[in-house]
């Protein structure tokens, strides 16, 4: 079932990467025009492109320009170069699995086409992000179909962050089992964290919701534990950004809370992500990297102190919930409840 998105997180057009400027929502809706490597890097870094799967996607476009105009016909050099490329692209965000698995494959598509057909490996490398950016629209396309299964006519839904069309390449992944299950008929309605410190659930997801049409409440972080209580919610749907092969998982910060409050109060804890964000790498949470914020998006708000001078401050991007509060995973592969997802 194909879902209308009246907006374009990013798209590649006349040899560039269009991004919606995700820091401007909900008051703009402005694009940027992406010509050269450090624009992508500073885009993806600044979270003006947000959400796992986006930033893969962007990343692999970011390689592309990186590399469009090298015309080394050494190997040393070009390796130089494409390993330079990489690693500006690789120190944006630390968290994010699918960032490295898009540039690991973009590294080895650059690698198998210099050493074949050097004149051609611009071009293989434009397909390659072309790829990456379908696969996770079809990805997107398949955990909405797989997720809406799990929701009933009249549920109430509780999510966190943003993880729909604005963090993925398609429809998203959490939202994107919402606006399938609404598109088939479903009568929704939707709880929103706020989820601090950047607001992405009040800024980004309601700006989502509003554009489908779909019955929505913004809630502040600390109220999720009451409206659970009061308020009749039948599960909480989030994303995830890496999910460890124990199953652990990181997400948002404000996302374990929820699931430690969801197993208090007897609601399903889904978590949707495509194939990409499962990292096989890593046997559990404990090893996965977490982001840290600058303090000012914290001590200050659209430039007003929101806390006194010199407060320290400890802002994690993301926290890790232990796979035993998920009920159940939501790929592209199905919807997975064991200790392991082949």
């Amino acid at each position: 079932m194909e879902i209308d998105l009246n907006f374009k997180t990013l798209e590649w057009k006349e040899n560039r990467l269009i991004l919606l400027d995700q820091t401007k929502l909900p008051e703009k809706t402005d694009y940027i025009d992406c010509q050269n490597l450090t624009e992508v890097a500073s885009a993806i870094k600044e979270l003006k492109v947000r959400g796992a799967p986006a930033i893969g996607i962007a990343a692999a476009y970011g390689v592309v320009l990186g590399m469009r105009d090298i015309r080394h016909n050494k190997r040393e050099e070009f390796q130089k170069h494409l390993t330079l490329v990489i690693e500006t692209l690789k120190n944006t965000r630390p968290t994010a699995v699918n960032l490295f698995w898009a540039l690991k494959r973009m590294e080895r598509a650059a690698k198998r086409s210099f050493e074949k057909f050097p004149e051609r490996t611009s071009r293989t490398l434009l397909d390659q992000a072309l790829r990456i950016h379908q696969e996770d629209k079809d990805m997107c396309q398949k955990i909405g179909e797989y997720g809406a299964e799990l929701l009933k006519d009249n549920f109430t839904v509780l999510t966190h962050c943003n993880a729909g069309a604005l963090a993925t390449g398609g429809i998203g992944t959490a939202l994107g089992i919402i606006y399938t299950a609404w598109a088939q008929g479903k009568r929704i309605k939707v709880f929103v964290d706020e989820t601090r410190p950047v607001l992405q659930g009040a800024r980004l997801t309601t700006w989502e919701l509003k554009q489908q049409g779909i019955p929505h409440t913004l809630i502040c972080d600390n109220t999720a534990a009451w409206v659970m209580k009061k308020k009749d919610v039948d599960c909480v749907i989030v994303g995830a950004d890496r999910v460890a092969k124990n199953l652990d998982l990181a997400n948002k910060i404000g996302t374990y809370n929820l699931a430690v409050l969801a197993k208090y109060h007897n609601i399903p804890f889904f978590v949707a992500a495509p194939s990409s964000t499962l990292d096989g790498s890593i046997q559990s949470g404990e090893e996965i990297e977490i982001e840290q914020r600058s303090k000012a998006e914290v001590t200050l708000w659209w430039g007003k102190k929101t806390a006194p001078e010199s407060t320290e401050v400890f802002s994690p991007a993301f926290d890790v919930t232990p796979k035993e509060l998920v009920t159940s995973i939501i790929t592209d592969k199905g919807i997975h409840k064991g200790k392991r997802i082949d």
